[in-house]
């Protein structure tokens, strides 16, 4: 599933394709896709001009005229390309937007996980699933204290709790293994016994982590490309994920592979250290 670097690099990509762009046609070849009613989806969006794109942990929010905003969660394999609307339909191609201009955007996603939801611009954190969400990486609100006060509630295993993306919003199971890696943690700790200096460490390089990933474009292991159909490059940086039973960067022995709640969990058993 692309994690909050990967789609901030979507949007970054998606931006100058279709920015200032005429909305002229609306086509649905799969309408579950649109998690909002399908005709008022194709009716409203029609005629709309496309202002900007923003982003809330994996959430794109694609600003449009008419105080409009489509809400987009790419889930596993969701990706967007710009191509022209006389161009050949891919089988797994399931929304256009056809623009004045010629081109066309198109949403394709083999799994059809992905969903958009039509909703008045700034309604989004109240009307979409990013209301259940906690504070992202980088945010203002994503303190020291607000980590830590989100894990002293916590009773379940770390690398659940930050995965469940009520505390730390954007986070997968990419990012969190390494994170977890990075500081040390073990993935079966306690999330509200890691001690508060620990926490810290936790925070920064939840932070750091996050900020690295999107210089290097998000992280390709599956199936992920950005709007422009590149690949990411952190997948080069990758210190635990995808690399079980190697050996640890920073110790040599070798890294194991778990399944926390049916999540596959790399890690280093000497280097990562068991709160309970």
């Amino acid at each position: 599933m692309p994690e909050m670097p990967e789609v901030e690099t979507v949007r970054r990509t998606l931006m100058p394709l279709i920015k200032e762009k005429m909305i002229t046609k609306v086509t649905l070849w799969y309408p579950k896709i649109i998690a909002s009613d399908h005709d008022e989806f194709v009716k409203k969006v029609a005629g709309c001009k496309v202002l900007t794109i923003d982003r809330y942990a994996k959430y794109l929010l694609i600003r449009l005229s008419g105080d409009l905003t489509i809400v987009s969660h790419l889930r596993m394999e969701g990706k967007y390309r710009l191509t022209t609307i006389a161009a050949p339909k891919d089988k797994h191609d399931h929304v256009q937007f056809a623009f004045s201009d010629g081109t066309a955007l198109r949403y394709n996603d083999v799994r059809k996980f992905g969903r958009m939801q039509l909703v008045e611009t700034g309604t989004e954190k109240i009307v979409t699933g990013i209301s259940k969400l906690g504070y992202e990486p980088n945010s203002a609100a994503f303190t020291t204290e607000y980590l830590q006060a989100g894990l002293k509630r916590k009773k379940k295993n770390i690398k659940s709790t930050l995965l469940d993306q009520t505390v730390v919003a954007g986070l997968g199971n990419i990012y969190v293994d390494e994170v977890l890696w990075k500081t040390k943690i073990h993935p079966l700790s306690v999330a509200s016994q890691i001690s508060a200096a620990k926490v810290a460490q936790l925070h920064d390089n939840i932070n750091a982590l996050i900020t690295l990933a999107i210089a290097k474009r998000g992280t390709t292991v599956h199936t992920y490309l950005d709007a422009n159909g590149e690949t990411g490059g952190f997948q080069k940086m990758l210190q635990v994920y995808g690399h079980q039973g190697e050996p640890c960067a920073r110790c040599t022995t070798p890294l194991e592979k778990i399944k926390v709640n049916g999540r596959g969990t790399t890690f280093c058993p000497n280097c990562q250290v068991i709160y309970k």
